[in-house]
């Protein structure tokens, strides 16, 4: 049965939930807090929820073959054991690290992990997108505030990401067999009206190639057809929902992540469960997520 809002799955309190990743494997979802410097592991079969902090903020990961997790931390992209733990540094964070972290991420369709990082100060554009695979650490694009909302089109033929403070969601053609992004154009952006300050965050693709946003600051997650026309959108009882991962055996359920840091006393008290992960049922499936391949 489908439906039309979010409801609380988890009350996981984080100060800034991020980068859900639904595995299959296990049936589980994993998820961040950045800001609390945590990876979550939740069961939803079980109702089991466990944790691991780290020494600094860990953004977004994914699930690598063989075990473990590649993840983006501040100091760089690294190799996590299956615990979370760190096992060895792949590439360092070549900004500067006192202004600059790494931020949204996702593994392409054959295995290679793309992240982008954010310029704290928001004072001059020096975030970039990045591509990691075993010939290092490469940057594709640069001139960024804030990379998020990396995704691919159901064929591969297609990388989404967008520039969250610039309320622009760009589109590329994408080479799945080279790794290579090109012909950038603008996807969508968003105009924000009064109060409302909703921009794209966090996103995924489900299987017929629609686009899904959460809209931070906006307590909102919206739909896209693949040719940029908005489809549905759907409230979520948090003012700034962050990523979504389609999770469960028929990757029908789709959850999004959320944050509490900084937000006013009075939304809280609103919206209490702000930092908790939300769920909702779909129609139409998402996609499953692609192990890190250290060998592309």
């Amino acid at each position: 049965m489908t439906q039309d809002s979010f409801e609380l799955t988890l009350d996981a309190g984080c100060a800034l939930g991020e980068c859900p990743v639904w595995s299959g494997e296990e049936g589980v979802l994993y998820f961040v807090d950045i800001k609390g410097m945590k990876l979550h592991r939740f069961d939803p079969e079980a109702g089991r929820h466990t944790s691991i902090g780290l020494s600094e903020e860990i953004a977004c990961f994914a699930p690598m073959k063989g075990g473990g997790f590649v993840a983006g931390l501040r100091s760089g992209v690294w190799q996590l054991d299956e615990k979370g733990e760190r096992v060895a540094m792949l590439a360092p964070n070549p900004e500067d690290q006192a202004a600059s972290r790494f931020n949204d991420g996702r593994t392409d369709p054959s295995g290679r992990f793309w992240l982008g990082t954010i310029d704290e100060p928001k004072a001059g554009g020096k975030a970039h997108l990045y591509r990691y695979d075993k010939r290092g650490l490469v940057a594709v694009e640069g001139g960024l505030m804030t990379s998020n909302g990396l995704a691919f089109s159901p064929d591969g033929r297609t990388m989404y990401h967008s520039d969250t403070p610039r309320f622009t969601i760009y589109r590329y053609d994408y080479d799945v067999e080279t790794g290579e992004a090109t012909n950038r154009a603008v996807f969508k952006t968003l105009q924000p009206e009064g109060a409302d300050r909703g921009r794209p965050d966090g996103a995924a693709v489900d299987a017929e190639g629609c686009y899904w946003t959460a809209l931070y600051e906006g307590g909102r997650v919206q739909r896209y057809s693949p040719d940029a026309e908005l489809l549905a959108e759907y409230p979520v009882p948090a003012q700034c929902p962050t990523m979504l991962a389609f999770g469960g055996a028929d990757r029908k359920t789709l959850y999004v992540t959320t944050a509490r840091d900084g937000r006013p006393d009075a939304e809280l008290k609103t919206l209490p469960h702000s930092g908790g992960v939300f769920a909702m049922q779909v129609e139409t499936p998402g996609l499953p997520e692609p192990l890190f391949d250290p060998e592309r």
